[in-house]
């Protein structure tokens, strides 16, 4: 499908999507309220007979990530679970952002049993799609 010539456009036919990459945009920078903000739309948008599983399991990691930054492990870890269960997958796209709430567990919550195993079980994750978690 060639790139949309008006982004006008594309927003429109999906309208999610926009609070989605903004959802991302802002955890990336760590602007974490209004990640955390854009995160409970997706989920509540998420929530119809047609959402995205994906764009939930992101929203997931995405206040996963918030709650670390928050000093909150057990609801970091929470979400870190949710967003890996599931049948539907993009596994590399899981990963990849799944390695942002990673980092943080590593940072602020490396000699946490509990962090610890988030960590190996993004690990197995990683050794069954390899190549798409960083060591």
């Amino acid at each position: 499908m060639p790139y949309p010539e008006n982004l006008d456009n594309h927003f429109v036919v999906d309208p999610a999507k926009f609070d989605f990459y903004a959802m991302d945009c802002y955890r990336l920078v760590g602007e974490d309220k209004l990640a955390r903000t854009l995160a409970e739309e997706v989920l509540r948008a998420g929530t119809d007979f047609d959402g995205s599983p994906m764009r939930n399991a992101e929203a997931r990691v995405t206040l996963g990530v918030t709650a670390a930054r928050e000093g909150d492990l057990e609801q970091a870890l929470i979400m870190g679970a949710r967003a890996l269960e599931g049948d539907r997958q993009s596994v590399p796209s899981l990963i990849m952002t799944s390695w942002e709430l990673a980092a943080e567990m590593r940072r602020r919550y490396d000699a946490e049993p509990a962090a610890q195993d988030y960590l190996n079980r993004l690990h197995t994750l990683a050794e069954e799609k390899r190549g798409f978690l960083p060591r």
